[in-house]
């Protein structure tokens, strides 16, 4: 059985503190009196039971409609669990044949449904995914009637921290973007079952947006220029960029609040407190004419081309304005007039890849007082909610001062932080805890929903409980804060759990329970693979935050007769790029020996038969082969480079040839699992239109997207190129091959007709040919074709075995 001590350990702690710095000791127990304060506040914002209680049974409904009469759900008061949330497991005392089995009581919806799932996890072996990570398996679970017991005394578990929080701010454009309700639902019940109950709500603001800002007399048509379009909306908001894919048709903009309205209303059915977004300053240009005293400043340039102010360069109010307060308070009551009182914490990141215009500390912390009194005016029990990435990107800024300046611009327990990047560089260790303030340890994990196989299991394993033990611990919650997600199943299941454990996992332990419940069964080569994948794939130690920069889908803008000489390298060897060279040629990131994996690829093509029929095995072994293959394409398109180099044709026609084979072999492994299909999102896209100029818009939203997005001209291509990498079937064989083959083709015109290579030349064809890509209308299939285990196999052994 889990306890919770942490409460006590905060007041100990705090006391250890007197002793040694006895001016911080009102900031420790103000801080812990604050937030309990705010979690009673939103206990009190709760549905009643009997509405969560039907929500859990609903979510049960959808998820096991088999075993409905099977289970029985009741909310408890946090006095059953020692005033801490919590859920508790116990055989049913009914003795009716056909009566519930098993009761599951919570303090909340999302308790009852964490721990449904946590039965069902650990005493039925199921197994629950995203359908794009192989989906929920529950084969394994016995029929009604027939489900293990419990021991006598059953099981409680108590939350060490209050909060699980979910989402990066961009999650909603790299894939939240095209959902529907459907989807969406979908969505919720993953987050409940994972024990979720701190989401960000951000869907259909730019509609509240239009309604706050008509009473400022700004028009629909002046924000035609403001909002970005659909999948550039995270953007917009931030005030990185402006009208960029846009404008915005009214149907989105009334079909996305009425989308909200369904989140939220699930949310709160669940018991989860939403987190609702206000005001970080970013105004249309409109504004500037209508308050021409008003304090608004035009920003610099953020990674366009040419400083095109058609989408850069957006304007930020100054929180010191009168009329920053205004219309923050204005923007936070329309939210309530639209959806009720259903929260009291609201994201705001002001200064998020934008530093303040000095770094005076004072004026730092009037900015930070006026951000909150937006809220506070409108809601007096706001809590600001902050992610701490500024703190981590623009180090070279916030210095102390100017972090403390910001922490303490509002009342203790009226901020949490959010250590966007603990898993990697954590914030908190070096910040003496955020300076008092509370935060929630946060699992990054992965940029622009990039497909790669990656994670550091250990940190996830150990972090959260070493920073909530530590002395003078803050920490009120852990986190996931991906910008994309369905990939790598494996890293958001270890660290969902993390916000129902109290002591270290054991992860070579825990990873033969999680693969007998993934696929469904016991093997021993799968778990010798997966022991593997533990410590190389799933064991990066070295710091660099991973980006997909495999050369398949990393744009080769450089002219390699100009780059540092390296060494030819035979395939198979684990460093591919000499860590000297000075070019300007990106290094993909690899941490593990190539040769230990490809044993693992061996090992799990070998567990095949036992798996027919697995979606969860098939898209494993999918990503996995991928995964091998890229990592031996980056190896040969190396050799290509250095056979240019020495002025070697034959050998750059063989090593480029071999290239281009990788890409249409992965092509072709992608397109034989569901998930791993370009098709998908574009269709996805062109489904929430409503005529055909949306179709055709949506449609360039979705490929620009995961290309190369932002302005372009002749000869520069955007510095935003391949960002949100994806490896899709279509995707590959389309876009990438063709830009790869065309690279090649001028590298060898070049040798051929011995004269420098001509990047200029070759940059405006791609360019002109990547932009007609994107224009584009072509058809791509949204269902596999090709059998996943032979496809590999067949891989395996032509690259793999030579």
């Amino acid at each position: 059985m889990q306890n919770s001590i942490h409460c006590a350990n905060m007041f100990k702690f705090g006391f250890l503190f007197l002793i040694l710095i006895p001016t911080l000791l009102p900031v420790a127990f103000s801080k812990h009196e604050a937030i309990e304060a705010v979690l009673h506040r939103l206990d009190s914002k709760r549905v009643p039971a009997s509405v969560q209680e039907a929500a859990a049974k609903d979510l049960l409904r959808r998820l096991l409609p088999s075993h409905l009469s099977s289970f029985e759900f009741k909310i408890v008061s946090k006095d059953a669990c020692g005033g801490e949330s919590c859920f508790l497991i116990n055989n049913h005392d009914q003795s009716s044949q056909n009566g519930p089995e098993i009761m599951i009581r919570g303090t909340t919806a999302v308790e009852i449904a964490s721990g449904l799932h946590w039965y069902l996890k650990y005493w039925c072996g199921a197994h629950v995914s995203w359908d794009k990570t192989g989906g929920i398996r529950t084969a394994s679970i016995p029929k009604p009637g027939s489900l293990p017991l419990l021991k006598d005394e059953g099981l409680m578990i108590k939350r060490p921290v209050p909060w699980n929080y979910y989402q990066n701010v961009v999650t909603s454009s790299y894939s939240y973007v095209w959902w529907d309700w459907e989807r969406w639902e979908k969505e919720i019940d993953w987050m409940a079952l994972q024990g979720v109950n701190l989401p960000l709500a951000f869907t259909g603001q730019e509609a509240i947006w239009q309604k706050t800002f008509k009473d400022f007399n700004v028009s629909s048509e002046d924000l035609n220029n403001f909002f970005g379009g659909p999948a550039f909306l995270a953007w917009a908001r931030m005030g990185n960029l402006h009208g960029w894919g846009g404008p915005l048709s009214q149907n989105w903009l009334d079909h996305q609040l009425a989308l909200q309205k369904q989140i939220i209303s699930r949310m709160l059915d669940l018991g989860m407190t939403p987190v609702l977004p206000s005001f970080s300053g970013n105004v249309p240009a409109a504004l500037t004419k209508i308050f021409p005293s008003a304090k608004i400043t035009r920003l610099g340039d953020w990674n366009t081309v040419d400083g095109d102010p058609r989408w850069c360069c957006t304007y930020l109010l100054d929180p010191s304005d009168p009329l920053f307060v205004k219309i923050g308070e204005a923007f936070i009551r329309q939210q309530i007039k639209e959806y009720g009182d259903v929260t009291d914490i609201y994201n705001c990141d002001t200064f998020n890849e934008n530093s303040p215009p000095t770094s005076d500390p004072a004026y730092i912390s009037d900015l930070g007082a006026a951000v909150y009194e937006a809220m506070s005016k409108a809601d007096k029990d706001a809590v600001w909610l902050m992610q701490g990435w500024l703190f981590y990107s623009d180090s070279s800024f916030w210095k102390p001062p100017q972090m403390e300046a910001l922490l303490h611009s509002v009342p203790f327990g009226k901020m949490i932080v959010l250590d966007l990047f603990a898993d990697v560089k954590p914030i908190w260790k070096s910040s003496f805890q955020f300076y008092g303030t509370p935060y929630i340890w946060c699992l990054l994990h992965n940029f622009g929903g990039n497909i790669e196989m990656y994670g550091i299991l250990d940190s996830i394993s150990s972090g959260p409980i070493d920073a909530r033990v530590s002395e003078n611990s803050t920490m009120v919650g852990v986190g996931m804060c991906m910008e994309g997600i369905e990939q790598n199943p494996v890293v958001y299941e270890l660290m969902s759990e993390m916000a129902f454990r109290d002591e270290k996992v054991q992860v070579l332990d825990w990873l033969k329970i999680y693969s007998q419940r993934r696929y469904g069964k016991a093997n021993n080569q799968v778990e010798a693979a997966w022991e593997i994948l533990y410590h190389t794939i799933y064991n990066c130690t070295d710091g660099i935050a991973d980006h997909n920069h495999d050369f398949i889908v990393m744009l080769p803008d450089w002219d390699p007769s100009n780059l540092q000489k390296v060494d030819f390298l035979p395939l198979g060897n684990r460093r591919f790029l000499s860590q000297e060279t000075n070019s300007d040629m990106p290094q993909a990131h690899l941490w593990y020996p190539t040769e230990e994996v490809t044993k693992a690829l061996n090992l799990f093509l070998g567990a095949g038969k036992d798996y027919a029929g697995s979606l969860t095995y098939r898209y494993d072994l999918v990503d996995l082969t991928r995964q091998v293959l890229s990592k031996l394409a980056n190896q040969v398109y190396i050799n290509a480079v250095t056979s240019f180099q020495k002025k070697d044709i034959n050998s750059l026609g063989y090593y480029s040839n071999k290239f281009l084979d990788l890409i249409k072999d992965i092509d072709l492994l992608l397109a034989s699992d569901d998930n791993f299909l370009l098709g998908t999102w574009l269709e996805s896209a062109k489904r929430l239109a409503l005529n055909p100029s949306e179709m055709k818009q949506y449609e360039w939203n979705a490929r620009t997207q995961v290309t190369m997005w932002y302005d372009t001209n002749q000869t520069a291509q955007s510095k935003l190129h391949d960002y949100a990498n994806k490896f899709w079937s279509g995707l590959l064989v389309d876009y990438y091959l063709p830009r790869a083959a065309t690279y090649f083709s001028h590298l060898s015109r070049s040798l051929k007709q011995n004269e420098k290579f001509k990047l200029q030349e070759w940059r405006k064809e791609w360019i002109l040919q990547s932009n007609t890509w994107q224009e584009g209308n072509e058809l791509y299939p949204v269902k596999a074709k090709g059998d996943a285990l032979a496809i590999s196999k067949a891989l395996y052994e032509k690259y793999c075995e030579q």
